[in-house]
């Protein structure tokens, strides 16, 4: 071998040599400085949350109503939705329609009415009429507050009137404007003919006697009137509240009624606790044949619909929605950041949307998702995060996997 081709042979293994050295840099380069795949999280979740349907306990007479006001859907009808004789739930139309002629905030007492032998006339009417009453003295005086408390409590249809007739003049003045008032609120199936209800012309739905409810609750005046298991009232003394359901299964008004036509009735309000909460109820049961069967429907209709609500925890803090498993080993679960708890009537569903990142790496709590929840309109969301940490695959995984590298 002459000295040409040495030179040549060195030369080829001194380059060969180079070219290798450079290819395995280049590799080793690469593999330091080359991202990661990234990891897309498998996530496990529901579209939506379900519960199971109310079964309301509807009373096996007459008409019935009753809803959740705060809980959009939670109302249910029963019966006949025709317009009825409602006996003194009239009352609660005396009673709001006087505070439009003569107003009270919440905490007055209001102007004093003074009471005459025309105020004893009328008493002693209603006792000839047989219609519920409470004494009244002339000569005495009330505040307008006790003046409806004594309509309301005892149910005194001689209050009911002299009311009307303070606050409107008339009888006949008041019941144009009552009629009045209800076209104007909407109460297209609602009619008054006196201010006590003893008349049968007194007549509403189980519609409009809901809306007549709320109409009572929003009253600060009202709302603690009816819920008075008894008062002491100048003139008239003790008096106690007709509705004997008062205090049972959170039952806090509003108000009875019973004649011959319409039967024995009620129009009740109540809280009931749903879990770490109360749910304001209304409803009305109209036309039992007495008031141990009134009772009896009343208490289980709202246990039933007490029954009907759900305490759903949508997330508890912790709760693993999914989990990212890397190609090099590491893995870690995508939990909830916090919990979220809904009250829902019924069935009516929980939708449920959750979005995540991918990841190439992370440390334990590094916020990488979030899952919402939307319920009634209501859109609420909690943060996810990593359980734990998830590490870089590290250089020994970066050199054994060259095609595993680049996103």
């Amino acid at each position: 071998m002459n000295r040409k081709q040495v030179y040549l042979r060195r030369r080829f293994v001194v380059f060969g040599v180079g070219g290798v050295l450079l290819v395995a840099l280049l590799y080793l380069a690469g593999s330091i400085i080359t991202p990661v795949p990234a990891t897309a999280a498998v996530t496990q979740h529901e579209k939506a949350l379900t519960q199971a349907a109310a079964q309301l306990a509807w009373p096996g007479y007459g008409s019935a109503a009753i809803t959740a006001p705060d809980y959009p859907g939670a109302t249910e009808y029963h019966g006949s939705d025709a317009s009825m004789p409602i006996a003194s739930m009239t009352k609660t139309i005396t009673a709001l329609v006087v505070l439009d002629a003569k107003p009270l905030d919440g905490s007055s007492e209001g102007p004093s009415i003074s009471f005459t032998q025309k105020d004893v006339d009328i008493w002693n009417t209603v006792i000839a009429d047989g219609g519920s009453w409470a004494p009244v003295k002339a000569g005495t005086s009330m505040t307008e507050k006790q003046a409806l408390t004594a309509m309301l409590l005892p149910s005194a249809n001689n209050y009911a009137i002299s009311l009307a007739n303070w606050a409107y003049g008339s009888s006949s003045a008041y019941v144009s404007a009552a009629n009045s008032w209800l076209k104007n609120k909407g109460f297209s199936g609602t009619k008054v003919v006196t201010p006590d209800g003893l008349d049968p012309g007194n007549v509403s739905t189980t519609k409009d006697l809901i809306g007549l409810g709320k109409l009572v609750l929003a009253s600060p005046v009202l709302s603690s009137i009816v819920s008075q298991k008894s008062a002491t009232l100048p003139g008239a003394g003790a008096q106690d509240n007709t509705n004997a359901l008062l205090g049972v299964d959170g039952v806090d008004g509003i108000k009875t009624g019973n004649t011959d036509e319409a039967g024995f009735c009620l129009l009740f309000s109540a809280e009931v606790p749903v879990g770490a909460v109360k749910v304001r109820v209304l409803g009305v049961v109209l036309g039992a044949p007495d008031h141990d069967t009134l009772w009896a429907g009343v208490t289980g209709l709202l246990t039933s619909m007490q029954a009907g609500f759900h305490e759903v925890e949508a997330a508890t803090s912790g709760q693993a929605f999914g989990s990212y498993t890397t190609p090099w080993g590491a893995s870690s679960n995508l939990v909830a950041t916090s919990g979220e708890t809904f009250v829902v009537w019924s069935d009516t569903p929980i939708q449920v949307d959750l979005t995540t990142r991918p990841i190439q790496s992370g440390f334990k709590g590094d916020l990488v998702g979030r899952i919402t929840f939307t319920f009634n309109g209501t859109t609420k969301t909690v943060d996810l995060a990593l359980a734990k940490d998830v590490p870089d695959p590290g250089f020994g995984w970066r050199l054994a996997h060259p095609g595993g590298l680049g996103v």
